[in-house]
């Protein structure tokens, strides 16, 4: 089918704003590339160096002409979806060893857990961590002794900041590796009714703590359809995984044979072969539609909407908010995944997940099909599903039709005929809106606003029963610059509960949501943020705010509000405790929310 003329012209808008800054970028790649392979360039001191550590492929990387590829690792045992990543290395060792090759851990990158840090002081490391993650990233190529590069990572920032360097790093080949979802626990909206229920004072913590355990119980990624897991299918439906490998289990005989499979390929797109695939020439701009349509199709994490402007830039090419919105308007929800459904990630894949979606969005032509992939050739290969064979991946067709349409509905029968994120725009600035999970009836809501400065406060205002009618409840100074811009994800069970008693209420904020934001309207990375002087800072108590995912406006409609002089806070409290004294430079050098919140790009 042809391509939909509406992505077409999104498409093209793209390549004509990026045109100056795509062409400067791809001139510096194609410069390193006509450099050829490093390694044999180096000294004999430095290439010694380089080998001393690597064992039985210390001869082979001095004297044989063959890929070496550089693993830059987010392992640790404190996540449990990168605890697995611990095995890798050996795996994809022993799969370039016998393709006559060499691979060595380049450097380990760091990788934050942002369940753990919610709510917390270190929350507010959380966004500029994809920055920390793109310079470690960097450090770790910077020995110029690679061919390609595997890139183990998950979560939140994780991937992001590992995109943002393999693009600068563009010259190379670049393969990304998940490690899969943990199995299947307690239920998510069970999880969620618990936490609900200790909000509200109805059960304590030992309850609590036992429903949490329940639900994050072993090795892998939470099984929500939060960032991590948007991270995946972004990965995929922009061609940087091997076609299924998001969704297979960790610690299984295919999660192992996807493994050893990655690095193989990898030694075969390098420069010294015939199937030379820089990710330069992967993250192009239909790469980067193909993953927004994916995004809005699946109701993925407004996260995104933050990273992919800054994964963009470092390929060279420019994204704004108003071609987000204009993709989602053409592009229909077909997942229902929680927190938009009831279901979790396995039981997605399980309904035929991204191969299916993949294939059916091709079909109606709403995916680019001739990006260029790591798997080589166009999208198609993504629309196959990778079985085991010995300890080998074969690749048999996947379903064409959904295996579950409570999950997974084609293009011609959604969930919904619109995208999971809504734009907003009005005299309080610029915001976006999930609204994949928010009942219809809750798109618009109009009431007085109550103004906070963090989240704590609102739960001690709900704690002492203050809210008692329709609110907008506004959170500002949580915007990069102020603090870091941190998730405000702690605030969902306690509007959620207002909600459930009968309230109209949403949440206006300069901060973010984690992709776990569910069925509470929530307008989030409010630009220009109220540090900088933004419209939000001009907001009293009492100030009648109207937010409309509907026609996508956000608004305060009380007289006088456009003279008011934005309210200023003393963030002094912020620059201490808990390492924030190292990120001060990132909070002064720090950009627009609408640009991707980026300090290094």
């Amino acid at each position: 089918m042809a391509l939909n003329s509406e992505i077409e012209r999104v498409t093209q808008r793209i390549i004509d704003r990026s045109a100056a800054r795509r062409a400067s970028y791809m001139e510096g790649i194609q410069a390193q590339i006509d450099k050829g392979p490093k390694r044999g360039h180096l000294s004999c001191s430095g290439q010694a160096h380089a080998y001393a550590g690597a064992g039985p492929d210390q001869h082979a990387l001095a004297t044989k002409d063959a890929p070496n590829i550089g693993i830059v690792t987010t392992f640790n045992d404190m996540l449990s979806a990168h605890q697995p990543f611990e095995r890798f290395p050996d795996l994809i060792k022993a799969a370039a060893r016998a393709e006559g090759a060499t691979a060595q851990v380049a450097g380990g990158v760091p990788a934050m857990c942002d369940g753990v840090t919610q709510g917390e002081t270190g929350m507010e490391l959380s966004l500029f961590s994809r920055d920390v993650i793109a310079l470690a990233s960097g450090v770790a190529l910077s020995h110029n002794t690679f061919d390609a590069a595997l890139y183990l990572g998950v979560c939140d920032k994780i991937v992001p900041g590992l995109v943002i360097a393999a693009a600068t790093f563009g010259h190379i080949p670049g393969i990304f590796m998940p490690a899969g979802p943990m199995t299947s626990g307690l239920p998510n909206d069970e999880k969620a009714k618990v936490r609900q229920k200790f909000a509200a004072g109805e059960v304590g913590r030992d309850a609590l703590m036992q429903a949490e355990m329940e639900a994050y119980h072993g090795p892998g990624t939470c099984t929500f359809y939060g960032t991590a897991n948007s991270n995946q299918m972004l990965m995929e439906f922009m061609g940087l995984h091997l076609p299924g490998a998001s969704f297979v289990n960790p610690n299984t005989p295919l999660r192992d044979a996807l493994t050893m499979e990655g690095a193989r390929r990898a030694t075969q797109i390098t420069a010294l072969g015939n199937a030379f695939t820089p990710v330069a020439e992967v993250l192009d701009e239909k790469a980067f539609v193909n993953g927004i349509v994916g995004l809005m199709a699946t109701g993925g994490s407004t996260n995104l909407l933050i990273h992919l402007p800054a994964m963009a830039r470092a390929a060279g090419i420019e994204l704004t908010m108003q071609d987000f919105a204009d993709i989602s308007a053409v592009t229909p929800l077909m997942a229902r995944v929680y927190p938009n459904g009831l279901a979790d990630v396995n039981h997605f894949h399980a309904a035929g997940g991204l191969g299916y979606l993949i294939g059916d969005l091709l079909d109606e032509g709403m995916l680019h099909p001739d990006t260029r992939t790591v798997a080589g050739g166009g999208l198609e290969a993504y629309t196959q599903e990778p079985k085991v064979d010995g300890d080998r991946v074969k690749y048999e067709p996947g379903p064409r039709k959904t295996l579950n349409d409570k999950i997974v509905r084609p293009y011609a029968d959604p969930f919904q005929k619109t995208g999971g994120l809504s734009q907003l725009v009005g005299n309080l600035g610029h915001a976006v809106m999930k609204v994949s999970a928010v009942d219809p009836a809750r798109h618009v809501i109009e009431a007085k606003a109550r103004v906070f400065t963090d989240q704590a406060s609102v739960k001690e205002a709900f704690k002492a029963g203050a809210f008692t009618e329709d609110t907008v409840v506004v959170v500002r100074f949580q915007g990069p610059k102020a603090n870091g811009m941190p998730e405000l994800h702690g605030l969902t069970p306690t509007l959620a509960v207002l909600q459930d008693r009968g309230l109209k209420v949403a949440l206006v904020t300069d901060g973010r949501m984690s992709g776990a934001s569910g069925k509470v309207p929530a307008a989030i990375h409010v630009s220009p943020e109220a540090v900088d002087g933004g419209p939000i800072a001009k907001v009293q108590d009492g100030d009648l705010v109207r937010v409309d995912a509907t026609n996508g406006t956000i608004e305060v409609l009380t007289e006088g509000f456009d003279a008011r002089t934005p309210a200023t806070m003393d963030l002094t409290a912020n620059a201490r405790g808990l390492g924030r004294e190292l990120f001060e430079m990132f909070r002064q050098n720090v950009g627009l929310a609408t640009e991707g919140a980026g300090v290094v790009v």
